[in-house]
């Protein structure tokens, strides 16, 4: 099994050392680098990206994790995953960093298999969002009373792209969708491309929201 290569970002070095902790003498997960806030992570990360996960706080002093995370994808799609770690489980902060394209969000409330899970998921391409956040994202879409957005367009999708975005919002991997639907993984790949520039969703957690806001399934 390929390690993990990991850099950590978060301005409170006790929440660091926690996460070291955690994945220290986990021979699946390796720390490659830390920062104290996003203008050093920011520095070091462009001199040297050669890491799988980047892990980042939100509220950080010199520049916050959005910003961080903005600056690094504004250029185009980075070669690693990013998750967020944080205590803010605010809808606004929430919605405004997906945009960047992060593949996920959990909280520092999250316990030790969850984060390590979480990481997991997010390295092998997947996306993952602890179930406060996923919550709270479903919670604010249906209380809204705004339908205007452009993730509220009628889009036609197939019957197929249907399948699996109605699987991609109950959090199946790809790995998952292809063993459901009895397809290849390179299959789901395929769709999930299409989903994207069908939507204009910009990851797999736009794809989510289109499909609440559209509430195109009963079960979730």
């Amino acid at each position: 099994m390929k390690t993990i290569r990991i850099f950590l970002v978060d301005d409170h070095k006790m929440i660091r050392d926690g996460v070291k902790f955690y994945l220290d003498e986990d021979e699946r997960f390796e720390i490659v680098g830390e920062a104290n806030n996003g203008q050093e992570a920011l520095s070091m990360i462009n001199k040297d990206s050669n890491f799988d996960v980047l892990v980042t706080d939100i509220v950080m002093p010199s520049m916050d994790g959005i910003e961080l995370v903005k600056n690094l994808t504004q250029g185009g799609t980075v070669e690693f995953k990013i998750l967020a770690l944080t205590m803010l489980s605010e809808t606004q902060h929430i919605k405004k960093i997906l945009n960047y394209g992060i593949q996920g969000y959990i909280l520092k409330s999250s316990g030790e298999e969850e984060i390590k899970r979480a990481i997991t998921e997010v390295a092998e391409g997947n996306t993952y969002y602890s179930q406060e956040v996923t919550t709270i994202i479903m919670n604010n879409l249906r209380g809204s009373k705004s339908r205007g957005s452009r993730l509220a367009m009628d889009i036609p999708l197939t019957n197929r792209e249907r399948e699996v975005l109605h699987l991609i919002v109950k959090e199946y991997s790809n790995q998952e969708i292809a063993d459901e639907l009895f397809i290849s993984v390179r299959t789901v790949d395929a769709h999930k491309r299409n989903l994207l520039e069908k939507t204009g969703a910009k990851n797999m957690a736009g794809l989510a929201i289109y499909a609440l806001e559209k509430r195109l399934f009963d079960d979730v």
